[in-house]
């Protein structure tokens, strides 16, 4: 656990020969670690027109996510029109090694599992193996930057950089920098983060489970509560997200949500509604997963879907995101935003 709000450290030393400006489209990007998310974000970066090699420990996983690249990309014309399918694809290459992978590169999306030993071992290899400029960005939900670079020479230019998955379909990307990240690094992943079509958001200071998964564990805690009580069906609460909560989320966040839902704004709402919301938060006491509850509720989405459906849904799901995206676009195009 982060035990204390960490604080930028504005005398760490910072890394050389950082270029000015924001990276061209053109200049290579390394994905190291080739699972579901490496993959995904191999193709983040090929559709904006950056070259992207794939490394990996395992030569076949790595393999296998440039055969998932070659077979997604079709499926990018859901979201919008995707320029050259056949360009983007070629854009993705598997380096035969870490060396060779980071050759040339403006960033690293180090993607490994999700295991501190393993991503502090990769980054130190990376940190050894790429020019001084290049900015390390690990994909992690739980392992703060301050953890997996503390004590690497380059350790300035390391930070989380954690995506939603998948993120080629998901476009907001957290930047947690560690308390010694040099500034210009967050800065300048920001610019490349949002030149490629990302929605980067950063983070002040360091705090487990960033913005996204504290948000969605505490939702998860409530439903969790609201299902073991018998409130409510899992189907129940789900519908009451899909089709209450989440269709105002998907444009919309917490705040603006109440800031439009009284006529004198958020302070408004709060006035009238503040007092029930401190009643309700109060009930709302931390709760093991206890094994038992888990078993009867997976038993309940076991029969919703079985298991041997779930990659049919998991496509599912994504192509519903990539329309969704595809009509947030259009919106957002019409009414000039």
């Amino acid at each position: 656990m982060v035990d204390d709000a960490a604080t930028f450290d504005m005398e760490a030393p910072v890394p050389a020969s950082i270029p000015d400006g924001v990276h061209p489209s053109e200049a290579p990007i390394a994905v190291v670690g080739t699972g579901l998310v490496g993959r995904s974000w191999a193709l983040v970066f090929a559709r904006a027109g950056h070259p992207v090699a794939l490394f990996d420990a395992s030569p076949s996983a790595a393999a296998s996510a440039l055969d998932w690249v070659r077979q997604a990309v079709p499926d990018l014309d859901v979201a919008g029109p995707a320029a050259d399918p056949a360009a983007i694809a070629a854009r993705v290459r598997v380096a035969d090694t870490l060396e060779d992978a980071v050759r040339d590169v403006i960033l690293v999306q180090e993607s490994t599992r999700e295991v501190l030993a393993v991503k502090r071992d990769v980054l130190t290899e990376l940190d050894r193996l790429a020019p001084p400029s290049v900015i390390l960005a690990s994909s992690t939900s739980t392992i703060p930057a301050s953890r997996s670079s503390e004590g690497l020479p380059g350790r300035a230019r390391c930070l989380v950089a954690h995506p939603v998955n998948p993120p080629h379909l998901v476009p907001l990307v957290e930047l947690s920098p560690a308390p010694w990240t040099d500034p210009l690094v967050v800065e300048r992943a920001c610019a490349l983060y949002a030149a490629v079509g990302q929605v980067p958001v950063v983070l002040r200071e360091e705090i487990d489970g960033f913005i996204l998964n504290r948000l969605q564990v505490a939702l998860l805690q409530e439903a969790y509560r609201l299902y073991e009580d018998g409130v409510a069906s899992a189907e129940d609460i789900d519908r009451t997200v899909r089709d209450g909560l989440g269709l105002r989320w998907s444009f919309m966040g917490p705040f603006e949500t109440i800031d439009l839902n009284a006529a004198g704004g958020l302070g408004d709402f709060v006035a009238h509604l503040g007092g029930v919301f401190d009643a309700i938060a109060a009930t709302q006491l931390p709760r093991a997963w206890s094994p038992e509850t888990v078993a009867r509720l997976h038993a309940e989405r076991r029969r919703t879907l079985p298991l041997e459906g779930l990659p049919a849904r998991q496509a599912w799901r994504d192509r519903r995101l990539a329309r969704l995206r595809a009509h947030r676009r259009d919106a957002e195009r019409d009414e000039g935003v």
